[in-house]
């Protein structure tokens, strides 16, 4: 766990990074912490290897005067974009500094300078006293921005209010109102006449293995419970992404098909998120704007006591992405929180689209407890039903053939991580712990690389007994939806959507009776189908049978490590869950005590003395656990929310971020799959060298830390 003292360098550390241009300002700019500069995440620039890590070349400052600080694109004269140019020698596009002082700002959004004069958008080129003069010559009334501006509508004076009194507009009974997915064919590369196309394209196809726990067992010998893993990998055969290509200028995976995405962020702006924390939910928002492509469509719900959106599902073009820059910049925090509302018209949003892309996702980021729909347990009353935050249509047991998963993030110490974590977990999500606000934009990053990477959805895995004899057990698959059939023969896993280069083990148990003749038996064969989000076209692939040799007589029987680390992984989460059951019956101690027993048992295991590293790394994760649980005050600001962050990460097999430590040298990567790492890569960059930018999000163990064998 970081020290006080280490937070606080961070907190320094990264106010300081903020892009202020070199003025008479300088002496007292790291006090400056600006909105906009904050919103400005993409600013050109090239990461360069240093000892204190990444760094902003000398080409980056310059270009960035050029740059407006509030929409991020470039500001040269005579290209039809009229200039503003302040008292205090900072200059923005005329467009966007009056979208941003309509809303009673007179600050300049990069040195805090109070203004005298500023900048008025009308008809009359003639301005009222105390307002700045704009050149007619440079105001081109056709801007197609200028007129995303004008038919935003007007806000009120006041500041202070929050952003539902920003937008006066009447939101539509019907979130019909989605933008035209613009549709468009297949990149050249994927359609190409040419006979050779199919070797030279990426093959998206999901890799099978399967591992037995012993190769070979005695013929005498039956089983109550043989384990058998299956490995998948959503493959994709052309990898050659250059991960440090163009990482500030382009969308991730610009130059290779992929599916589109429909998202929708629904953000807390309640009184708590005022100040710093909401200043950086921008940057991050602006970092996520700036990496959605063309075809991607974004939409932005803003909740306090109530909810409103503030823009309808749009594509991420220039124009797009301008709007939404100004829409998250206009942010004002105030009120309550009331997760179930903003939840609801998030949802609207996408059940009410007329058209939608292959892929969609709703983000949730909440620093407090919803005040509204749920109350707060106490004493002997019951844990809070917090399945009320979701409407029943994204409910995965209701049968609406309409669920969209939501990744939450649960902001700072006094967030509800009960509450986040169910939410995610009832919609098919992940919940992330975002315990140094620093961190958010890195967890934001780490999310979208994975979105914008899917290539694989709608899997379902189907297990079969080969011998008339057995009979399948279990079938241990997290959270994902399994079911073995009446007879005991067949079973199945829903998986869903896989990312590029994403894995998955289950282990499934079969019942193998003695072996009367025959020098082998077989087991079980998988079955895997699947939809290309692409072509839209299903496929399905079968493994090879999986069988074990059974000699006369007993020989040495030799475990496999794959089984045996997937084992690991499952009983550290179930010891998890079952200590913090304990922890949240006040027994701290019975806790601790459940943890160090699994670490003991795990030390024991086959894969342990190999030194495997999946097995090191789940010490330590039980370890930082119990450090988490020293006290009630410690449980309660920061264990709660890492247990449960863990348990939606091991139990979704997906990667999450998780509280503040930047110690991750010892630990594998991730559940984390080579898009996200990219996207993260990208974010660190984007922080302009800030010391609190490194290596903010803990990897959370990999099932795939050693080579598995062919």
């Amino acid at each position: 766990m970081g020290s006080a003292w280490r937070r606080a360098k961070l907190a320094l550390g990264f106010n300081m990074c903020v892009y202020v241009p070199a003025t008479a300002e300088e002496e007292d700019s790291a006090d400056r912490l600006s909105d906009a500069a904050l919103l400005s995440p993409a600013m050109p620039m090239t990461p360069t290897p240093s000892s204190g890590g990444l760094r902003l070349s000398k080409s980056a400052s310059r270009s960035s005067k050029k740059t407006c600080a509030i929409c991020l694109t470039s500001m040269k004269r005579g290209h039809g974009q009229a200039i503003f140019t302040a008292e205090c020698s900072h200059s923005f596009h005329f467009h966007c500094i009056t979208s941003n002082v309509k809303h009673g700002s007179q600050i300049c959004p990069v040195c805090r300078a109070k203004w005298k004069e500023i900048p008025f958008e009308g008809p009359n080129l003639d301005p009222p006293p105390r307002r700045a003069r704009i050149n007619p010559v440079d105001w081109h009334q056709n801007n197609d921005l200028m007129t995303i501006i004008r038919r935003l509508p007007p806000p009120r004076l006041d500041s202070n209010r929050n952003i539902m009194a920003l937008h006066q507009a009447s939101e539509p009974g019907v979130f019909n109102d989605d933008e035209s997915l613009d549709h468009q064919p297949v990149p050249a590369e994927r359609n190409s006449s040419n006979g050779n196309a199919a070797e030279n394209n990426p093959v998206r196809t999901v890799e099978i293995k399967t591992y037995p726990e012993v190769s070979a067992a005695p013929r005498s010998k039956s089983y109550d419970n043989f384990t058998v893993l299956v490995h998948l990998k959503a493959a994709v055969a052309n990898t050659g992404q250059n991960i440090q290509r163009n990482m500030s200028n382009s969308p991730l995976n610009s130059h290779n098909p992929r599916a589109p995405v429909d998202l929708v962020t629904v953000l807390d702006i309640s009184g708590s998120m005022a100040g710093t924390k909401l200043a950086l939910l921008k940057r991050a928002m602006g970092f996520v704007i700036q990496n959605l492509g063309s075809s991607d469509r974004l939409s932005v719900i803003a909740f306090s006591s109530t909810a409103r959106r503030l823009f309808p599902l749009r594509r991420m073009t220039d124009a797009g992405r301008q709007q939404a820059l100004q829409a998250v910049n206009s942010l004002v925090a105030n009120g309550g929180t009331n997760i179930a509302e903003g939840l609801r018209k998030g949802a609207k949003v996408m059940e009410d689209r007329k058209e939608r892309n292959p892929v969609s996702s709703i983000i949730l980021l909440s620093d407090g407890q919803d005040t509204y729909t749920v109350n707060g347990s106490s004493g002997n009353q019951p844990q809070p039903n917090y399945q009320l935050l979701l409407p029943l249509s994204m409910h995965g047991s209701q049968n609406t053939g309409f669920q969209i998963p939501v990744h939450s993030f649960g902001f700072g110490t006094d967030h509800d991580a009960s509450s986040m974590h169910t939410i995610s977990e009832i919609s098919g999500g992940t919940f992330s712990f975002i315990e140094t606000e620093s961190v958010i934009q890195d967890a934001f990053a780490q999310c979208i690389g994975g979105l914008l990477s899917v290539v694989v959805q709608e899997l379902q895995v189907g297990v079969e007994c080969v011998d008339p004899s057995l009979r399948l057990g279990s079938l241990k698959a997290g959270s994902y939806p399994s079911h073995v059939m009446g007879d005991a023969r067949t079973g199945s896993i829903d998986v869903g959507d896989l990312y590029a280069d994403e894995e998955r083990d289950f282990l499934v148990s079969v019942k193998v009776p003695a072996e009367l003749s025959g020098a082998k038996t077989s087991l079980i064969k998988v079955r895997c189908v699947y939809k290309d989000p692409l072509t839209k076209e299903m496929a399905t692939l079968e493994s090879e049978e999986v069988r074990i040799e059974r000699p006369e007589t007993a020989g040495q029987e030799v475990v496999s490590i794959e089984v045996d680390r997937q084992r690991n992984r499952l009983q550290a989460a179930e010891a998890m869950v079952q200590a913090r059951a304990a922890a949240e019956q006040g027994d701290l101690a019975g806790a601790v005590s459940i943890l160090e027993s699994c670490r003991k048992a795990l030390s024991d295991t086959v894969s342990a003395k190999s030194h495997d590293r999946l097995c090191v790394a789940l010490d330590a994760e039980l370890k930082e656990m119990q450090e988490r649980m020293a006290s009630r005050h410690v449980y309660e600001a920061s264990g709660r929310a890492y247990i449960l962050s863990g348990l939606s990460s091991h139990s979704w097999q997906r990667a999450t971020a998780r509280g503040d430590s930047t110690d991750g040298s010892s630990l594998v990567q991730a559940y984390q799959t080579p898009s996200m790492a990219e996207m993260l890569t990208r974010s660190q960059a984007t922080l302009l060298g800030s010391p609190s930018a490194q290596r903010l999000i803990r990897p959370v163990w990999s099932c795939t830390s050693q080579p598995k064998p062919r």
